[in-house]
Parts: C-alpha cells; sequence; structure tokens
C-alpha cells in the first residue's frame, strides 16, 4: 500500500468525521453540546475539502479513467468502518485519526 493510497484513505475519513460532527445530532452526541451555527459550517467545509482532496489524490494515483472508481472504493469502505465507530467510540475515532496521520507523517520520512 502506497503514501498515496494511505493519504488518499486518511483524506476521506477526516472528511467523513467532519461531515459527521458538522450535524448537530451527532456532535451533541459525542461532545455532549450543541455545536454553534460556525462550527458547524467550519466543519463542513473541511468535511467537503478533504473528501475533494482525497478525490484528487485518487485521480493523480490511478488517472482519469480509475481514479474516481477507486475514490468510491476507499469512500465506500471507510465509510463503513465510520458507521460502526461513531455509535461506540466517536471521540476515539479522533485518536485514531491523529494516529493515522501521525504514522503517515513519520512513513515519509523514512
Amino acid at each position: 500500500m502506497g503514501l498515496g493510497l494511505v493519504t488518499s484513505m486518511l483524506l476521506a475519513f477526516s472528511g467523513m468525521l467532519s461531515l459527521c460532527f458538522g450535524l448537530e445530532r451527532h456532535y451533541k452526541q459525542t461532545w455532549q453540546h450543541v455545536p454553534t451555527a460556525l462550527v458547524r459550517h467550519i466543519l463542513r467545509t473541511l468535511g467537503w475539502l478533504a473528501l475533494a482532496a482525497s478525490f484528487a489524490v485518487c485521480v493523480m494515483l490511478w488517472g482519469w479513467a480509475m481514479g474516481p472508481v477507486g475514490w468510491f472504493g476507499v469512500i465506500s469502505v471507510l465509510g463503513l468502518v465510520w458507521v460502526f465507530i461513531l455509535p461506540y467510540a466517536g471521540r476515539y475515532s479522533l485518536l485514531l485519526l491523529g494516529m493515522g496521520w501521525s504514522l503517515l507523517g513519520g512513513w515519509a520520512l523514512f
């Protein structure tokens, strides 16, 4: 698994996490308070930007013929992972995501 695919997966997971926390009910379920309108807007914007960046990475990896197909596969698998994590460990998903980005950064140094 190359750095590009891992980067695309982390960006897709980050985007889905941001979009999910951009919804009032999921934010409140995880953090026990209602987000402000500004926080919801920022989370949604960051979510869509991360998904767009994930799409761009997939297109750079596989070209326009297979890049979108690969991207749909990536977001499908990570969406399923996110659906299973959210009800039980919403806060820990941020820890998982931070560890993923840290490992990717360390891996890229070598």
